[in-house]
């Protein structure tokens, strides 16, 4: 069955709404991976429905239905009119229908090569080769080779008018060596676990890279099994992208939602130690550090071109030159908070209404190349690809593992170090920043699983930044 006409249906209600919003959805994701160059799993799963949206007296209220039929989708229309109807007496926070974008539009990612160019069995010979790139020795005693790729459709429609349409195709890839030897046992992978997720198409499955890539994946896993153990000490840190993209995630993304500040996560995902006063006030980091919530970055995970709410996406600071000026908080969480937000309004399928979250978030570069940042340092640790993390409740105390480092000693790399961690606190930390890489040092990385809400919504999020060192951090080994 085709999406019916949502216009249609929405000139048909006559009910005394405020606002009306109809959301359509239609996913299909395909998961292929391989294990020690064996298919292991092949899996193909389609979904689509319709989420519901009213405003009523100042109240909203949600269903949802998976049947496309116009009349199931007026009775879900009546069912929302009646909870918001009900619930409007013991509102939280009156709203008004500016809570909702009025857009027009669309989207659609942009995709060199589209997915059906490549058959499942060419696509299940490419992981398999891959395992085989990624055994470079008999001491990598597991290799592993993933792909997921994603097609999603999306429909918003409202009463006042607006009518957005948009397409993403999204590519997830991942692969990893476990090596063991003398009682050693260390696992390498590609940047982190599923860090490499990018919107676009079969572009970012060539062969020759992929390849490439594997087998330096291998090599280093090896490399680690005769590495030097982390030492434990306090010295200036040096953090790849791959690694830089869980650090903004967890100790700037969350705490500045706004919904998270309201208290709306306290009981699953925890608050924040951001207070809404902060906002325009706060010295978070250093004057190096400049932050972008910024949606139109061309191939990142999350880039869009209006939010679930309808609210159209535009690259916006939420921290200048260390400075904190806006909050991670759709239209309806900036009414509420009275603080100023972006377009972040998003849900994970058509069966759930859309929160706060974070989309692309990027530490915009600074002007020093990696030579430069590693040349000013005496005594140091350089850190790559997140292998751990653990951060409280408020997203204020953190301690975060890596799967490779070098040890830096008057301006150079020099050996190759095992099990490195590192802690701190997030103010801290962010004020120690003492030096931003240029351009050549930027990576885009991303993560599909950013968990938050009851009902539970994964989504996927998009981090960019370029090479980053800090100053008097604490870091230890694993051993």
């Amino acid at each position: 069955m085709t999406a019916p006409n949502f216009t249609a249906i929405l000139n048909q209600v006559d009910l005394p709404l405020d606002w009306l919003g109809l959301r359509y959805v239609e996913e299909i994701v395909t998961t292929r991976s391989a294990r020690d160059g064996h298919p292991e799993m092949n899996q193909r799963s389609r979904q689509r429905g319709v989420m519901v949206e009213v405003l009523v007296n100042g109240q909203f209220a949600y269903t949802a239905t998976p049947d496309l039929h116009p009349s199931a989708i007026h009775g879900a229309i009546q069912q929302a009119y009646q909870q918001a109807k009900t619930a409007a007496p013991w509102q939280v926070f009156n709203f008004t229908p500016a809570a909702r974008g009025q857009g027009r539009g669309h989207y659609r990612s942009p995709q060199q090569q589209p997915f059906n160019q490549l058959s499942a069995a060419e696509l299940n010979h490419l992981l398999q080769d891959i395992c085989h790139s990624l055994k470079v020795g008999d001491e990598i005693v597991q290799t592993c080779a993933f792909v997921q790729t994603v097609e999603t459709t999306s429909q918003w429609f409202s009463s006042d008018g607006s009518q957005i349409e948009q397409q993403f195709y999204q590519v997830l890839t991942d692969m990893r060596a476990t090596a063991q030897g003398a009682g050693v046992v260390q696992q390498r992978t590609d940047h982190g676990w599923l860090a490499r997720c990018y919107q676009g198409g079969l572009e970012w499955l060539s062969a020759d890279q992929l390849s490439d890539r594997a087998r330096h994946i291998g090599e280093q896993a090896l490399e680690l099994l005769s590495a030097q153990e982390c030492p434990e000490t306090t010295t200036t840190l040096v953090l790849a992208p791959d690694q830089m993209m869980l650090q903004i995630h967890e100790s700037i993304g969350h705490p500045l939602e706004l919904d998270r500040i309201l208290g709306d996560e306290r009981n699953y995902a925890g608050g924040s130690f951001i207070r809404l006063e902060d906002f325009g006030q706060r010295q978070y980091g250093s004057p190096l550090l400049n932050v972008t919530f910024d949606p139109t970055v061309s191939g990142e995970l999350a880039s869009y071109a209006f939010d679930d709410l309808g609210a159209p996406a535009k690259r916006l600071y939420l921290i200048k030159e260390g400075r904190l000026l806006r909050g991670l908080g759709s239209l309806e969480s900036q009414q509420r908070a009275g603080v100023d937000g972006v377009a972040n309004a998003r849900a994970c399928s058509w069966n759930r209404p859309p929160i706060d979250r974070m989309a692309n978030l990027n530490i915009e570069p600074g002007t020093q190349s990696f030579d430069e940042i590693i040349g000013n340092i005496e005594a140091g640790v350089y850190m790559e690809s997140n292998r751990s993390w653990s951060i409280d409740d408020y997203r204020l105390k953190f301690q975060f593992g890596c799967e490779y480092a070098k040890l830096i000693e008057n301006g150079r790399l020099t050996r190759t170090l095992r099990n490195p961690n590192y802690r701190g606190t997030t103010p801290e930390f962010w004020q120690s920043l003492i030096a931003v890489g240029d351009a050549s040092t930027w990576g885009i990385f991303g993560t599909p699983f950013c968990g938050k809400g009851e009902p539970n919504q994964a989504i996927r999020v998009g981090h960019a930044s370029p090479v980053c060192a800090f100053a008097n951090i604490q870091v230890f080994g694993g051993g």
